[in-house]
């Protein structure tokens, strides 16, 4: 297959030749111990079927298509003119482009003008993004090896996030394109790669039709930010899982499993599935089932419902896990694979119009959290996630939407080990293309119901679901942010209900949008209503539990009223509280050029315009983590209810 540039510009190409996305689950070789890699306070996976490609790349920076190297993937280009630049990054913190930071409006909003939000060329060029005067690409190559663990086996590639689009050669072959910056995306190298001296070559590019679809309130950078890494095969292998933990109303269990497995070439394997409480100094088996399987390309085995007796529920103030171990063997009893995942036992449910966890009220006190680090950017590390755990147990915050696209995986199992409620939100905002300076105006609404856009956004919410599934801590899937409302949000709706009984939906745009309040959304969700607002919607035959998923934006000396709002989880069952806007400042670490000290600047500190300045700075914490006096404020609130 010939790359075609003028991908960049159709919304229905968002993905050539990338795998069907799948649960973050890790998995080793039989001989393995899956404990020496995993513990409560570290989530990174290691083991010899998986080999980091962080770490430096040659690279070069091009301001457009047109002067990019072209040819860069090929095996005999001379890329000595390349500088290096560290993976992961943005290329913007990396000494290149520039930074702008922007809310509401697209980036290019004063420079071009750019609608309707979709091209349909046939040709490969004269498009929107593919032959834009100003639309970055940053150009990588990494020469590897492979690891001993990995070679003869099925080999394939994990970008946990590169923004925005991006095309992938491995040894001069083409092996595919993807776009959606914040959810995982994989490809099979099984056909091109070599035990020695392999070339990878990634071309990022820095806009696409994408960019209609991540118009979040955040600075606006590119490049592969997140970790690259390559994961074999065994020859018997688990693609994708799904634990299915019931709890009942008695604290009784239920425990149900789906696979989806893959051999090289077909075999009969055991499948063993134990479950065991993982406190104290022995674990206590509660389940263990054994099942025999021919397995080929692709088979399904499913394991219906088992009864378990007593099990101790997950939630907030005892998030309880269970350890749970599927093991692969061949006919001969020899270990192929094993998987390890902590489960836990938890039931949401609305009942008579009140949202209940474990059956009892759900009461929401909870915070917005972009993703960021004061000198790299949405590029962050373990501890820097653990730092955000500390300070949100501390000051009794107990919820977290990801404002406003999925995280570092990393993030989901700390939620559950810790106990964290999480709304688990779609990589969507379309918010410039409905709301112009504040007044709501919907005439060119993406997605809306247009056509041409549905199988991208269903694409991030079907990513979104399948790679988060296994999460105890995910209670919501919310289908994005601030994108209006139409057909395709409609779908994303009913994909998340048909496919997950145990969990509730999310979205507040319907709010704009009546039409479709009874297709979109389990809960009644608000923006910066006042206390009024919501007294008056709850006194007035409400329809659904009333959630604010952003509110108290803390900007300045801000967050006075919250105790407005608290007072009103004692006055009213159905409000069920909310997620204040937000937890941390974006801000980036720069030197002063006159002074030399280092100091945090924002929007509008780099010359960027269009810009909307030191909005960027609205957490509860500073960039470097340090808690602002309004921390006290939600101490004490928060720690009421």
């Amino acid at each position: 297959m010939t790359p075609k540039l003028c991908w960049l510009d159709d919304p229905e190409v968002y993905r050539v030749n990338r795998l069907d996305a799948r649960s973050d689950h890790y998995f080793y070789e039989g001989d393995e111990d899956e404990n020496a890699f995993v513990t409560k306070e570290n989530v990174r996976r290691g083991g010899r079927l998986y080999q980091s490609l962080d770490g430096v790349y040659k690279f070069a920076y091009s301001v457009n298509a047109s002067l990019r190297p072209k040819d860069f993937y090929r095996t005999d280009f001379d890329s000595s003119a390349f500088d290096e630049i560290k993976v992961p990054g943005h290329i913007e913190l990396s000494g290149y482009d520039r930074i702008q930071y922007i809310n509401t409006m697209y980036p290019w909003e004063g420079h071009y003008y750019r609608r309707p939000a979709y091209t349909k060329d046939a040709g490969d060029g004269a498009g929107m993004f593919s032959e834009a005067e100003y639309n970055p690409v940053g150009s990588y190559l990494k020469r590897f090896d492979l690891d001993e663990g990995l070679r003869n086996k099925r080999v394939i590639i994990r970008f946990e996030g590169v923004e925005q689009a991006f095309y992938l050669w491995l040894n001069g072959e083409f092996v595919g394109y993807a776009e959606d910056s914040f959810t995982p995306s994989e490809f099979d190298l099984t056909p091109y790669i070599k035990d020695k001296d392999n070339l990878l070559a990634v071309e990022v590019h820095k806009r696409s039709s994408a960019a209609w679809l991540e118009d979040q309130d955040f600075f606006r950078f590119f490049g592969i930010f997140r970790s690259v890494t390559l994961i074999a095969k065994p020859g018997a292998h688990i693609e994708d899982m799904w634990a299915k933990p019931v709890l009942y109303g008695d604290n009784e269990g239920g425990f149900g499993l789906s696979l989806r497995l893959s051999a090289a070439e077909t075999m009969n394997c055991y499948i063993n599935i134990r479950l065991s409480d993982k406190e104290g100094n022995e674990e206590s088996e509660i389940l263990n089932v054994t099942a025999s399987k021919e397995v080929a390309a692709d088979t399904e085995y499913i394991l219906k419902e088992e009864k378990i007796s007593k099990v101790i529920p997950w939630d907030n103030k005892n998030p309880h896990l269970y350890k749970l171990l599927i093991t692969l063997c061949d006919e001969n009893d020899n270990i192929i694979e094993k998987v390890p995942y902590d489960i836990g036992f938890r039931r949401i449910e609305i009942k008579d119009k009140v949202i209940s966890l474990n059956g009892s009220r759900l009461i929401i006190n909870g915070v917005n959290r972009h993703e960021w680090n004061k000198a790299s950017g949405r590029c962050i590390d373990i501890q820097d996630m653990l730092k955000d755990i500390r300070i949100m147990k501390h000051n009794n915050i107990n919820a977290v939407r990801t404002c406003h696209y999925p995280d570092n995986a990393s993030w989901y199992y700390l939620c559950d080990s810790f106990g964290i409620y999480m709304m688990a939100e779609c990589n969507l905002e379309t918010h410039g293309t409905w709301q112009k300076l504040g007044e709501v105006e919907p005439s060119y609404n993406v997605p809306g119901s247009i056509p041409e856009w549905k199988g991208a956004v269903m694409d991030r919410a079907e990513s979104n679901f399948h790679t988060f599934k296994n999460h105890t801590s995910v209670l919501f899937w919310s289908l994005g942010n601030e994108s209006y409302a139409g057909d395709n949000i409609a779908a994303m709706n009913k994909f998340f209900k048909d496919m997950d009984g145990s969990r509730l939906t999310h979205y507040e745009g319907v709010c704009r949008n009546r039409d479709y309040e009874d297709v979109i959304s389990d809960v009644e969700s608000m923006m910066y209503a006042t206390p009024k607002d919501i007294e008056e919607y709850l006194s007035n035959a409400p329809k659904k539990p009333y959630i604010l998923c952003e509110y108290m934006h803390d900007m300045g000396n801000s967050l006075g009223g919250l105790g407005s709002y608290i007072a009103l989880l004692d006055k009213y069952q159905m409000y069920q509280g909310g997620f204040i806007w937000d937890y941390i400042d974006q801000a980036i670490e720069v030197t002063d050029e006159a002074t030399g000290e280092k100091v945090l600047r924002y929007g509008g500190d780099f010359d960027d315009r269009a810009s909307d300045y030191e909005f960027s700075a609205n957490g509860i914490v500073f960039a470097d983590r340090t808690e602002k006096p309004a921390m006290q404020e939600v101490r004490y609130y928060y720690g009421l209810h």
